[in-house]
């Protein structure tokens, strides 16, 4: 596996797979890697002539300094897993080398990040739109791999892409799982053993709203019910439970054959995220 940290010398060992038949598949981390994150590798290796992976804690993507500054680091460790799978190329770049001046770029993304965790991380998304320009502009991949579990952030790819007619495809991987059901996530990490147990109220939270909304009852009245059901459970505080349409995430209040749930909280101070998929047969 070929190793960079600087765009330039990347960028010019990338120039030799530009040629007709050749494709490019890339998978953006912030590293901390899991399952999860080698399942986007393995996905782009069966599809693409090379595989590129990026390892970047961005910055601009965090609302909170503390968060920043607790984001696990296990950049060896990450390494030995992508060599594992067959990843291709690293690209870890230092913050400088990413932002060598003080951004000023600021993405409005509509509606798109102003609801769920928009509006719990206020700035989050214009973070993530300015990382991911640079990065698709750094690596030109013709394909780019994003997990399900972090359903907005694609779906804000997806608008991005589209508004700034960038020619790569996006391919949407389904989320991995512990064998308890609790989705992997970088975070889990830094939960206690309790809070680890606890934390599956989440996933377990997603199920029982489903079972209710197929039974005919009232989304107001599953969101209550689920609250009580997630916070009965030491340390865990529910921010939202959402019910969306997977084309274009508006929120709504009926099942449809194209819905979604979401769902955020806290186990502890680590915030995790989940989302289920009603037509998902688990």
């Amino acid at each position: 596996m070929e190793i960079f940290k600087e765009i330039a010398s990347l960028k010019a060992f990338l120039k030799q797979f530009r040629q007709p038949g050749d494709s490019i598949g890339f998978v953006p981390t912030m590293g901390a890697l899991h399952a999860g994150h080698l399942a986007l590798v393995e996905a782009s290796r069966k599809e693409n002539t090379l595989t590129v992976c990026s390892i970047f804690v961005n910055p601009t993507q965090f609302n909170n300094p503390g968060d920043l500054a607790k984001y696990p680091n296990t950049l060896q460790h990450d390494v030995e897993l992508l060599k594992k799978v067959g990843c291709d190329v690293l690209f870890c770049p230092t913050q400088t080398e990413m932002y060598p001046h003080q951004d000023h770029i600021r993405f409005d993304f509509g509606f798109l990040d102003k609801i769920l965790e928009g509006e719990f991380r206020p700035g989050h998304f214009s973070g993530v739109g300015l990382v991911v320009s640079k990065l698709l502009n750094i690596v030109a991949p013709q394909r780019a791999y994003f997990g399900q579990k972090d359903f907005q952030q694609t779906m804000i790819v997806r608008k991005l892409v589209a508004d700034l007619n960038l020619d790569v495809e996006l391919k949407l991987v389904p989320i991995m799982r512990e064998p308890d059901g609790l989705a992997m996530s970088s975070r889990n990490a830094r939960l206690s053993a309790d809070q680890r147990i606890n934390a599956l109220v989440f996933y377990k939270g997603l199920q029982k709203a489903k079972t209710l909304l197929l039974a005919g009852e009232e989304f107001e009245n599953v969101k209550v019910e689920v609250k009580q059901f997630c916070e009965s459970q030491p340390e865990i505080k529910l921010e939202y439970l959402a019910l969306a349409d997977s084309t274009n995430l508006s929120l709504i209040k009926s099942v449809t054959p194209q819905s979604i749930l979401l769902i955020a909280g806290y186990a502890g101070e680590v915030r995790l995220i989940d989302n289920l998929m009603m037509n998902d047969e688990n």
